[in-house]
């Protein structure tokens, strides 16, 4: 019995021992490694980061990116304000501008989900300011506008997707001096005020014929404060801001002292600090004016905006608050344009991309090394001042980058995509190992 006792024991050892190797806990590098941003990630995004500081490309950036649920990386480089040597940082609030126009689109969205409209109304049901629109068709041999009916009225759907027709100056010759009289985003106008005068211009083109990027997602704002009954910047604080706890986005920032200085390229194609009479990048923020645009505005920290686009990848709530429905986020996030849009300005620059309700939706993977890296299902936006984020619902990550350089920095946000994914494989989409 001693003897077989004893190899008993010996072989339970033995079994254990085995299990064990078997079992052996995972090392903090194996679990880093399993993600997206693995360990090797973060060293290509630091250094990709502090190369376009080096460079003087930027004067400063930070990063925030949020893997299944888990912040996996963030850092900062150089300066929110260079002169005075304030380091950009967590607490530093940045102007979003367009990247406020996800955060209209939502507010939109959730008076879709009361059933108080359908994305194929006509506009004029809602906003009689829109009915018996025109259409510019050209000049007359007097060298005056020729104007036609449009083909149909402008949709809801229209404006969240910029197929509207609402011209452009750039676009449009001989619409810039009507565009400029009338004034329509006057800081001193209200929504509402801004609307009538918009209804009263000529359109650049039939609606859904084309893709031009503008005043559509104003018109938005105007629409949420007119369904809703509530001044759009209160209705989106109530509904969106205050739910997340995005304490800091607002229109005016809450602390001057943590507000970005924007940098812009001079003639030498050096960075200098824009300056206080710049209307656009500091005169609108340093006090409340009537105009609350859907378009641009907000000013927000890399911290809250992160939380607006963890609701997103977790299809609508986050931190126990409920924004939107799985269902209406799967909406917004599916390309709305038809293939016969073929005309799309610069949309094509984002990547193989289509455009959904207020986000561009990336369709197919980079063909080659040239185009912006990203995965098949994300969808994504930026702002003037090359900030950047974007919803990888495949992966369950989410990315803001925030930075504040005028011009627009293409160079960047494909930098940062390579740093994030790893060199773009043609065709490929990037996966996480599983």
């Amino acid at each position: 019995m001693p003897k077989l006792m004893s190899r008993i024991v010996s072989l339970l050892v033995v079994v254990a021992l085995l299990a064990t190797a078997c079992q052996s806990p995972k090392t903090e590098e194996a679990v880093v490694n399993t993600g997206i941003i693995t360990d090797v990630a973060k060293k290509r995004i630091d250094s990709t980061l502090q190369a376009m500081i080096d460079s003087a490309k930027i004067v400063g950036v930070s990063a925030l990116i949020v893997e299944k649920d888990q912040e996996v990386y963030f850092n900062s480089f150089g300066f929110a304000d260079r002169e005075t040597s304030k380091p950009f940082d967590r607490s530093t609030i940045v102007r979003i501008y367009s990247m406020t126009k996800p955060v209209t689109g939502v507010a939109l969205m959730q008076l879709y989900e009361k059933g108080m409209f359908q994305l194929d109304d006509p506009l004029e049901k809602y906003a009689p300011e829109f009915a018996n629109m025109k259409v510019v068709a050209g000049s007359e041999a007097n060298g005056k506008m020729k104007l036609e009916a449009p083909k149909r009225a402008i949709t809801i759907r229209d404006i969240t997707r910029h197929t509207a027709g609402f011209a452009r100056g750039d676009e449009h010759p001989e619409m810039a001096d009507l565009l400029k009289k009338a004034e329509v985003m006057n800081k001193e106008n209200t929504l509402a005020q801004m609307a009538a005068k918009l209804g009263k211009l000529p359109l650049g083109f039939h609606p859904g014929e084309k893709w031009s990027y503008g005043i559509s997602v104003d018109v938005q704002a105007f629409l949420v404060e007119r369904l809703s009954g509530k001044p759009f910047d209160q209705y989106v604080r109530e509904n969106i801001l205050d739910p997340l706890k995005m304490n800091t986005t607002r229109y005016v920032p809450g602390d001057m002292s943590k507000f970005a200085t924007v940098y812009s390229k001079d003639e030498t194609g050096k960075l200098q600090a824009v300056t206080d009479d710049n209307d656009f990048v500091n005169g609108f923020y340093k006090q409340d004016w009537p105009l609350k645009p859907g378009g641009w505005g907000l000013t927000s920290t890399v911290d809250d905006y992160q939380r607006f686009a963890r609701m997103l990848v977790n299809e609508g709530s986050f931190d126990g608050a409920t924004i939107l429905k799985p269902e209406t986020v799967k909406l917004m996030a599916t390309n709305q344009l038809a293939d016969s849009v073929t005309d799309r300005m610069w949309l094509p620059s984002k990547g193989r991309v289509g455009f959904g309700i207020d986000f561009a939706v990336r369709m197919s993977p980079p063909q080659d090394a040239t185009e912006k890296n990203g995965v098949v299902g994300e969808f994504f936006w930026d702002g003037a001042a090359s900030t950047l984020f974007w919803v990888d619902p495949v992966n369950e990550l989410t990315a803001v980058l925030f930075v504040q350089v005028f011009p627009f920095s293409n160079e960047l946000h494909k930098n940062f995509r390579d740093a994030v994914y790893g060199k773009v494989k043609a065709g490929e989409t990037p996966l996480a190992n599983r």
